[in-house]
C-alpha cells in the first residue's frame, strides 16, 4: 500500500482549515488527502505545532529541517521519497504521483468544515 506523509508547519488545527477565513489551498489539499485515503492510500499528517515528536524522530524530516530550515514545510513524502517541499500539491499532481484516476474529482473542493466542526482531515 502506498503511504503518504505530510509534515505541516505550525497550524491552528490538524488541517489548518479553521475559522471564517480558511485558506482555499489548505481546504483543497485537505479534500485531496481525504480523496486519496478513500482511494486506498495510507495518509498520515503531522503538524509541527501539535506533534513535534513526529518531526524530531523521523531522520529524513529532521535532516531536511536542519539543512533547509522551516522553508521545507509543508513537506509531502510518498513512500519515503520527498514529493513536494515548501508547498501543497494540487489534487491532479497528487493523483498523477499516486497513480489515481481523477474521474469525478476536481481541484475545486473547498469544503472548509475542517477541525472547527469536529471533523479532522486525515
Amino acid at each position: 500500500m502506498t503511504k503518504l506523509r505530510v509534515y505541516d508547519p505550525p497550524m491552528c488545527c490538524s488541517s489548518g482549515v479553521c475559522g471564517p477565513d480558511a485558506d482555499d489551498t489548505l481546504a483543497q489539499f485537505a479534500a485531496a488527502l481525504e480523496w486519496a485515503n478513500k482511494n486506498g492510500i495510507e495518509v498520515e499528517r503531522y503538524d509541527l505545532g501539535h506533534q513535534p515528536e513526529a518531526f524530531a524522530t523521523d531522520a529524513q524530516v529532521k535532516g531536511l529541517l536542519e539543512s533547509d530550515g522551516m522553508d521545507c514545510l509543508p513537506l509531502v513524502i510518498v513512500d519515503d521519497e520527498v514529493f513536494v517541499k515548501g508547498g501543497y500539491p494540487s489534487r491532479s499532481d497528487l493523483g498523477a504521483r499516486l497513480d489515481l484516476s481523477l474521474d469525478g474529482a476536481t481541484d475545486g473542493n473547498t469544503d472548509a468544515s475542517g477541525c472547527c466542526s469536529g471533523a479532522d482531515a486525515a
